[in-house]
């Protein structure tokens, strides 16, 4: 007599890690953190044509309630220091998504003031090129992104530091 002769095929196994990492796939509440043009796009893929909610994202405009930051545009070495400090503000786990051609690589502005991408400041997930990138780019994105934190395969490592 077990437990399976009691509860019939009312009983799901699972383990922990699987539980909790459907449960961060599909609860992710991305900081509002815009810089440029992309971030026309970021919001417009917040609006009810594309909607964000049903892939259960709700932006979060404290980055202490927020465990994603869109890095939505160019990114100055002014600018460096905030992006940063929301990133450190945010808790674990937290993931990034460099949005536009600017975030990822420095996009056509290869000058001394605008970060050749925001890789050099805080560890990048997922990289969505595009000037700008339409929404279906970021909605694929994100989809990527759960598929990663589904599986549990995201490591993180401290880039380089050039803000000093």
């Amino acid at each position: 007599m077990g437990i399976e002769e009691h509860l019939g095929d009312n009983i799901i196994t699972a383990s922990m890690d699987k539980i909790v990492s459907w449960g961060r796939k599909w609860s992710i509440w991305p900081a509002t953190f815009g810089l440029a043009c992309c971030a026309i796009e970021m919001m417009a893929t917040a609006s009810s044509r594309y909607d964000f909610d049903r892939l259960g994202l709700i932006f979060r405009s404290s980055p202490r309630q927020a465990d994603l930051i869109i890095v939505s545009g160019r990114v100055a070495y002014k600018m460096a220091p905030m992006v940063k400090r929301i990133y450190d503000q945010m808790p674990n786990p937290k993931w990034v998504i460099a949005m536009g051609d600017c975030a990822c690589s420095g996009g056509l502005f290869n000058v001394y003031s605008i970060v050749q991408g925001v890789d050099k400041i805080i560890p990048v997930d997922i990289y969505i090129p595009g000037c700008p990138p339409r929404p279906e780019s970021l909605i694929y994105g994100i989809v990527k992104l759960q598929e990663k934190i589904g599986k549990g395969t995201i490591k993180k490592e401290a880039p380089p530091n050039v803000l000093k």
